[in-house]
């Protein structure tokens, strides 16, 4: 039985989200056959503990401004709610637990390939979903081992698969972003013009420290 939804989630910190993260989405949409894309600001990422992020609730409102007006996304509150670490499986496990007959899509930048072998229950991820790789850094060797999960859009089914997107690579990252506005440097082509102004407003960011 076909599945009612192809449903993309995209998880990451997103401090900030840029124009990296949603034009990249928008350009592959419709090839993906994607019914609408979710957005899941991460509590704690597990190949970042430690590190220093916005507040929860300032990456979730950034991730909303940057998306309110269009209709195909929405941002989710599952893992921030949830709090911790936030890994992927269980994610997954909710999604598809309220979303049974719906395919999902966890979209990755191709610079996490290499780290795949080493996500939690990677095994247990492809039963629940596929991966849909965007391009960021022009990588498209997948480990050995995922070698075989290799598909095309139209030939991935309800999970298992590993997609690659052929999506416009825009050189930007939040780190950047970060950077330019703790030094004073423009920014504001970066990011959406209301996300650019919660920045500002909210002094985010102010003292980044890159050392």
């Amino acid at each position: 039985m076909p599945p009612s939804e192809r449903v993309a989630i995209y998880g990451g910190t997103f401090d900030p989200i840029h124009r990296g993260h949603v034009e990249a989405l928008d350009a592959v949409f419709d090839r993906m056959e994607w019914s609408r894309v979710v957005l899941m600001p991460a509590s704690t990422q597990p190949f970042k503990l430690g590190a220093r992020t916005s507040s929860p609730f300032d990456r979730h409102a950034m991730a909303v401004l940057a998306t309110h007006d269009d209709p195909r996304f929405e941002v989710s509150k599952l893992e921030l709610e949830r709090s911790g670490v936030s890994y992927t499986v269980d994610t997954l496990e909710s999604l598809r637990a309220s979303r049974p007959d719906s395919a999902l899509d966890w979209v990755v930048g191709d610079d996490n390939l290499a780290l795949l072998p080493q996500w939690k229950s990677l095994d247990r991820i492809l039963e629940l979903a596929n991966f849909v790789v965007l391009a960021r850094e022009g990588l498209r060797v997948l480990p050995p081992e995922l070698e075989a999960r290799a598909s095309t859009p139209e030939g991935r089914g309800l999970a298992g698969s590993i997609v690659f997107a052929e999506n416009p690579r825009i050189e930007v990252s939040a780190t950047d972003i970060r950077r330019r506005v703790a030094t004073g440097e423009h920014f504001e082509d970066f990011v959406d013009r209301r996300v650019a102004e919660y920045i500002s407003r909210n002094r985010l960011y102010v003292t980044e420290d890159e050392s």
